[in-house]
């Protein structure tokens, strides 16, 4: 299991080993020896299909670090720092995670979290250091021009509740975040 540091405190890239043979493979994702700052008490999965676009999630009040790994298919992962005294504050993060490249992603509390579907089938685990909670759940607009995320396709499955995110400053005026 290879760590990667990012340009974003705290955001790291794991790198799981896979063992092949003829029956298929063994991946390893998470070593607590490895990742000792993470504590996870909450497990999630999702499944979307082909060009379902997730996000950007977070949680307001009861912010969650979150590690993110693709059991089945490929996803355009995305991340936006929004830790008001982060040198990296509303800047983005991307990449691909998939099965086959057994990249995961450890995502610091205070990040929006989203990904776009690239395959027929993308099964996502998350394992997270802090419960769910629904009054504290929020999100970010997926395509606010502040953000300058390129997505890499146009039309995309969106959930009502996704359409109606907040804008980039509407967020950072109703967090007291403007600098």
């Amino acid at each position: 299991m290879k760590i990667r540091k990012t340009g974003f405190a705290g955001l790291k890239l794991i790198k799981g080993k896979i063992y092949y043979d003829t029956r298929g493979f063994f991946k390893e994702i998470f070593k607590k020896n490895k990742i000792k700052s993470h504590n996870p008490i909450f497990w999630c999965m999702s499944k979307s299909k082909k060009n379902v676009l997730r996000g950007l999630h977070l949680q307001s009040n009861n912010s969650q670090e979150k590690f993110v790994s693709v059991v089945k298919g490929r996803i355009l992962d995305v991340v936006v720092d929004l830790r008001k005294n982060s040198k990296t504050f509303g800047k983005h993060f991307k990449i691909i995670l998939s099965e086959k490249n057994a990249t995961s992603i450890l995502i610091p509390a205070g990040f929006a979290h989203g990904f776009l579907g690239l395959e027929n089938e993308n099964i996502i685990l998350y394992s997270n250091n802090n419960y769910r909670s629904k009054i504290s759940e929020t999100g970010i607009m997926w395509n606010d021009k502040k953000l300058k995320i390129y997505w890499p396709k146009k039309k995309f499955i969106i959930s009502k509740k996704d359409r109606n995110n907040l804008s980039f400053n509407d967020y950072c005026r109703k967090n007291k975040l403007v600098r």
